[in-house]
């Protein structure tokens, strides 16, 4: 009797050990799913502060190349301004060269004329002027021939010297009005050569938005890849989560009553709730700091245990089941478990002490087994066990408020 009863045990035993192996090579399956995912976010993330810097990067060059475009447009504005005053210069010139032209042939004309008398006088003797004086037939012819030769010599010599004042005036205009010329020549000289730069920048800085637009593309092409590889992970994960629910209905229906499911010893305890759940804390620490909603209104989809002294306090699993999830993560959940129970939930617990896990994947947990050490590992900002109920497939988006399935 003894032996069929030891042989009755060992076949029970054998069996579940077999039913067992299935889900634990299922929840391996699923979390190195869950790891590629995670691998998939940290590079989509990665894309994204890249794409961030270089779109960042291709505006800043857009406005300089807004900012060169207006530098160019001005200095056109400017060549144009001094395309048209040395237009108007030269126009200018033009009559100054055709005003001495002029004054310099009266000149010429007037001189011509004068040395032409001085010839004459000069060959009739001193004595022409007297001569015309003493041919006077009376005082009254003398005094006219008097004051004819006085303002004829007057003329000749303020004409002269009007016409060379005129012809030098003349030339001071129009070599000012040349040096003008090249000052606004050598401006406009300077300015081409600025605009002529601004153009070659203009045509790097257009090239390189060009080449940061391709940047773009290419990383976005990436980040799409990457959110559908994670799509085809979340059905392989979904499919693998199935198995694991059916492998766990088939371990609970052989699993012998009384007894646990690992052999385990369950040192949690107290109270259990309508859904099999009891706390993930000792009775004394089950004070909730955080709601399933942040006091900003902002949805929590947790509760966070914070009692004083809670720091390196034992976590217990609220049921039975299958560890989904134990890892060491350096953000986000810190050191956390996931595990999949018998009526089809999940419950995740996290920021545990580093160091403190003390079940892995794949391995069967009994209610109240203690699976890590209430810690601030992650994104946290003291010690305290953030709690989460998640329903089939157990993914983020399946949070629901704990407060339903706790004591």
């Amino acid at each position: 009797m003894k032996k069929i009863i030891l042989k009755t045990f060992g076949i029970l035993l054998v069996a579940i050990l077999l039913l067992q192996i299935p889900v634990t090579m299922a929840a391996d399956s699923v979390n190195d799913l869950k790891n590629q995912q995670e691998e998939n976010e940290d590079k989509i993330e990665e894309n994204k502060q890249k794409k961030e810097e270089i779109t960042a990067e291709k505006n800043q060059t857009i406005s300089e190349v807004e900012d060169i475009t207006t530098q160019i447009e001005d200095y056109e504005n400017q060549i144009s301004e001094l395309n048209t005053k040395i237009s108007e210069l030269n126009t200018k010139i033009e009559e100054s060269e055709k005003k001495i032209e002029e004054a310099q042939a009266q000149y010429d004309e007037q001189k011509e004329l004068l040395d032409t008398r001085l010839v004459v006088a000069y060959e009739q003797g001193e004595t022409s002027y007297l001569d015309v004086l003493l041919s006077s037939e009376n005082i009254v012819d003398f005094i006219s021939n008097y004051f004819y030769i006085s303002e004829l010599a007057t003329s000749d010599t303020e004409l002269m010297d009007s016409l060379q004042k005129e012809k030098e005036e003349i030339e001071k205009a129009k070599t000012d009005l040349e040096n003008s010329k090249r000052e606004l020549d050598t401006s406009k000289a300077e300015k081409q050569s600025i605009t002529t730069q601004l153009e070659q920048t203009k045509s790097e800085k257009n090239a390189k938005v060009s080449q940061l637009t391709q940047d773009e593309q290419t990383i976005q092409a990436q980040i799409d890849e990457l959110a559908e590889a994670n799509k085809s992970l979340d059905a392989q994960i979904l499919k693998k989560q199935k198995e694991i629910e059916e492998q766990l209905k088939k371990q609970q229906q052989q699993k012998p009553s009384g007894g646990s499911s690992n052999g385990g010893t369950s040192t949690g305890g107290g109270a259990v709730s309508s859904s099999g759940f009891i706390y993930p804390v000792p009775s004394g620490y089950t004070r909730i700091t955080t709601g399933v909603t942040y006091s900003s209104g902002q949805y929590h989809g947790a509760v966070d245990f914070g009692s004083g002294g809670i720091n390196g306090q034992p976590v217990y699993a609220v049921a039975d089941g299958i560890v989904v999830t134990a890892q060491n993560l350096t953000s986000s959940y810190g050191t956390y478990v996931i595990i999949a129970h018998y009526n089809g939930l999940y419950t995740l617990y996290a920021h545990g002490q580093r160091g403190s896990l003390r079940v892995s994947e794949g391995q069967s947990v009994s209610q109240g087994q203690q699976i890590m050490n209430v810690g601030s590992t992650g994104n946290s900002t003291g010690p305290h066990l953030h709690f989460e109920v998640r329903t089939s497939p157990g993914t983020y988006s399946c949070r629901q408020n704990p407060m339903k399935y706790l004591p």
